[in-house]
């Protein structure tokens, strides 16, 4: 059974390097740290048998989220980890009174896209050159 929960200073160093692994722009390891530690962030993971599939993460900003990150080990994707971490997340910040929340996936991730729209989020724009390693651009995206 998979448990979501909020993520642990030890977590970090296998989060920070799935992202590593993950994207062209992981964050770091000093970055998640900082990031679990403030009052207007909420991190978490999603856990099998003791063992860490992926992390994801939200800022709270004038009532809205904005959804900062979302990765899954390889040989979790595909099975409704991200979906349920970001349901997960997404209760919690609904059960915190949040109106609304917004992310930027790669233009070319149409899977991540793909869920992201099932979960109810519709792309409300395009940011130029958002993306590094290589250069892309970014599709904001709302769930209102």
């Amino acid at each position: 059974m998979i448990v979501y929960r909020e993520m642990k200073e030890e977590d970090v160093p296998f989060i920070s390097r799935l992202e590593e692994e993950t994207f062209s722009m992981p964050w770091s390891a000093a970055s998640f740290l900082q990031m679990i530690e403030k009052e207007d962030a909420r991190y978490y993971v999603a856990e099998e048998d003791g063992k860490l599939l992926g992390g994801c993460g939200l800022l709270l900003i004038a009532g809205e989220g904005n959804i900062t990150n979302v990765v899954v080990i390889p040989e979790a994707r595909r099975r409704g980890v991200a979906a349920g971490m970001l349901g997960h997340l997404l209760a919690e910040g609904d059960r915190e009174g949040l109106t609304a929340y917004t992310l930027e996936v790669r233009v070319s991730n149409q899977a991540a896209i793909a869920l992201y729209e099932k979960l109810g989020f519709v792309s409300e724009g395009i940011r130029p050159d958002f993306y590094e390693k290589p250069t892309e651009d970014a599709m904001i995206m709302w769930k209102r």
